[in-house]
């Protein structure tokens, strides 16, 4: 098996704190005061402004007067999915990104459409990363290891730095909720793509 090369440009990552650009979608909510703080997505602990959306409810102040953070509802479809860069993926892939890390939390998610025949390229998460596949069935696979299929409901827990892609199956489009924590503000490491022989499964 040929060892890997890790210089890929760190452009993109679908859940990456507000200091990035997320998909280039130019919306305001991937470039919200919420995720202010630095690297990590530690945020402002403080009343944080309600963005487009999103519905606050009112939260009495705690004993001593001290401030909360309010509970918040992201409505469904609130926020349009963006196109996966050809970079990162084969094939056609839409991300709707779900929410970002908010201190002292460094979890983000997405949900993810991938269009059959559709992956994502070779990567790592230095926290790992956990997908819940919501609809259809994909193939996901380990570095030299089988490629091996999820479906609809099964949980995929991914280990912190192991080398793998997922996406569809040639068949059939697949959705996966993705779910992972931030380390220095980082949920994810790109590398090469996944070649169509790779791909195919026995």
């Amino acid at each position: 098996m040929r060892k890997h090369r890790n210089n890929r440009s760190q452009e993109f990552d679908p859940v990456a704190p507000g200091r990035r650009a997320v998909l280039r979608t130019g919306g305001a909510l991937l470039a919200a005061p919420l995720l202010a703080g630095g690297a990590g997505g530690a945020a402002d602990h403080g009343p944080q402004p309600v963005q487009a959306g999103v519905a606050a409810s009112s939260q009495p102040p705690q004993q001593g007067g001290r401030e909360v953070q309010s509970i918040t509802i992201r409505r469904s479809g609130s926020q349009p999915p963006s196109q996966g860069p050809a970079e990162y993926f084969t094939g056609t892939v839409r991300v709707e990104l779900l929410f970002q890390p908010t201190g002292p939390s460094r979890m983000s998610g997405a949900f993810v459409t991938f269009d059959r025949g559709a992956r994502t390229a070779w990567h790592t998460h230095p926290l790992g990363q956990t997908l819940i596949v919501t609809a259809g069935a994909g193939w996901v696979q380990q570095w030299g290891g089988p490629v091996e299929e999820m479906r609809e409901g099964d949980v995929v827990r991914i280990p912190p730095g192991v080398k793998h892609w997922h996406g569809a199956t040639a068949t059939t489009r697949m959705t996966h909720l993705a779910l992972q924590e931030h380390l220095d503000g980082k949920a994810v490491e790109w590398m090469e793509k996944v070649s169509d022989e790779q791909y195919k499964h026995p």
